[in-house]
């Protein structure tokens, strides 16, 4: 500030003299002071009161500990027994117990014990093929393969020269390279313009056009000096004012005969 009944006292602004902390960013309450519950990160310079820890069920005791408040106890029954007014259930009538009835003769059927005494001709059921009967399949004679008669591959005969039909390879033909030499054939035809005087050449670019400056002028028809009124007398001029209303008052005067 310019002027000096602003400052109070003596005191002015200046420099300081040596390094302030306001001057520099700390991390302000970053860094938290340990707590003084709990067992982790305890505050090392005070003293802890006893704990006890929430530790989980071990096995061996729920094999000896009782079930606990499991079960859900009627309001009926008490220290004495099941109390209250009787209380029938809805069920449906039981079989009345019948006396043991022992077999008649028609009971049983001798005719069918004729397999479990006698012997009998072997029998066969037409029943479905079991799945479990798949895996346990031999495999059948078509399932092997002899080892070829005719051909060079044979194995229990000797065979004759056989000749195979396969593409001519490069390497040990009558054409093959044995120096890798490129031939004539691998150059490039080299430009006479290296090695000769070289010609006038022309290219075809597009039509350049000097620059000039493509905003539009205005002319003489676009002004209109007969509307300036800062060099020359303004003529009077009337404009339409506002409609007025028709529940004003009319001005009268006081006319004397």
């Amino acid at each position: 500030m310019s002027s000096t009944g602003a400052w109070v006292g003596t005191w002015r602004p200046h420099r300081p003299r040596g390094p302030i902390a306001a001057l520099y960013g700390s991390p302000g309450p970053k860094y938290a002071l340990p707590g003084l519950t709990g067992i982790s990160k305890h505050d090392p310079t005070k003293n802890k009161a006893p704990m006890f820890s929430f530790g989980t069920r071990h096995n061996l005791i729920n094999c000896d500990c009782s079930p606990g408040p499991r079960y859900l106890i009627p309001s009926n029954i008490t220290r004495c027994g099941q109390g209250g007014t009787p209380a029938f259930s809805i069920h449906s009538r039981l079989k009345e117990p019948e006396t043991f009835q022992a077999p008649g003769p028609g009971k049983y059927s001798p005719e069918r014990s004729g397999k479990m005494i006698f012997h009998s001709a072997p029998a066969f059921s037409l029943s479905g093929r079991k799945k479990d009967g798949s895996a346990h399949e031999t495999p059948g004679p078509a399932t092997y393969t002899l080892p070829p008669v005719l051909g060079p591959k044979t194995v229990a005969s000797a065979s004759a020269a056989a000749y195979s039909l396969c593409g001519r390879s490069k390497t040990g033909s009558f054409h093959e390279d044995l120096k890798k030499t490129p031939g004539p054939a691998a150059y490039k035809v080299v430009d006479p313009c290296i090695y000769k005087q070289n010609p006038p050449q022309y290219s075809m670019t597009g039509r350049n056009f000097t620059p000039s400056e493509s905003t539009k002028k205005p002319g003489p028809g676009e002004y209109s000096p007969e509307k300036v009124t800062f060099t020359s007398t303004k003529g009077p001029s009337y404009s339409f004012g506002l409609r007025h209303s028709e529940y004003i008052a009319p001005l009268i005067i006081n006319v004397t005969e």
